[in-house]
């Protein structure tokens, strides 16, 4: 579901000292109930003004966003989020850990930002709903920014499922053997004594009557 939030926002952090150099709106935030991890890719990264060495390193790796592998994270790092405008809005920190890559959104939110939320995503719908100080916190998705996002994301699993799929071909075909022998495509060209011929009587009263045969085959 893609949010029309302030996401995420300066402030200091009480788990990381590293704070965003600028404010940013992010329209094309995915809200994912079934992803254990809280995603932040390089593109936005690059659009808080942060620096790759103001990242805590990674080791780790995840399924699920590249289809068919893994994929490599690259850092991690704790910012604080915003949902909401000045007149009703929630600030929490967030822990990501940020992808080597990008796809049609800056971010995903999974179970664990939405537990500390304690936001409840109705996917019918669109919507987001939150507690706030001054009551519920209703976030409804920008359907035009949606729907292109899911139609991004569908081009790029395609392109990289067919991606996949070559470079497994081009590894099954570097194991066959080389001394392979290689069909001809076209039958044998028929010899110069398969081209004689001779003729034969058709066994009439006139001898003149003759038709050719092969020179190899046998007159009855």
């Amino acid at each position: 579901m893609t949010s029309g939030q302030t996401f995420p926002t300066q402030g200091a952090s009480p788990l990381s000292s590293t704070q965003p150099s600028k404010r940013c709106l992010f329209r094309k935030v995915l809200i994912d109930g079934g992803s254990a991890l809280n995603l932040l890719f390089v593109g936005a990264l690059k659009e808080l003004g942060l620096r790759l060495a103001d990242l805590t390193p990674s080791n780790s790796s995840f399924w699920g966003v590249v289809p068919g592998r893994a994929s490599e994270l690259l850092r991690e790092i704790t910012l604080p989020v915003q949902f909401g405008t000045t007149s009703n809005y929630r600030v929490k920190h967030i822990y990501f850990y940020v992808a080597d890559f990008n796809t049609a959104y800056h971010a995903i939110l999974g179970q664990l930002a939405l537990a500390k939320f304690m936001a409840i995503p109705h996917y019918t719908y669109l919507v987001l709903k939150m507690p706030s100080p001054v009551g519920v916190l209703a976030l409804w998705a920008n359907l035009s920014i949606a729907y292109a996002c899911e139609t991004e994301s569908l081009a790029l699993a395609e392109a990289t499922d067919l991606f996949i799929q070559m470079a497994s071909m081009v590894a099954n075909a570097k194991t066959l053997p080389t001394d392979m022998e290689i069909p001809e495509l076209e039958p044998p060209r028929a010899s110069a004594k398969s081209k004689e011929v001779k003729a034969v009587g058709l066994g009439l009263n006139d001898s003149s009557k003759t038709m050719k045969i092969g020179a190899h085959l046998d007159p009855k």
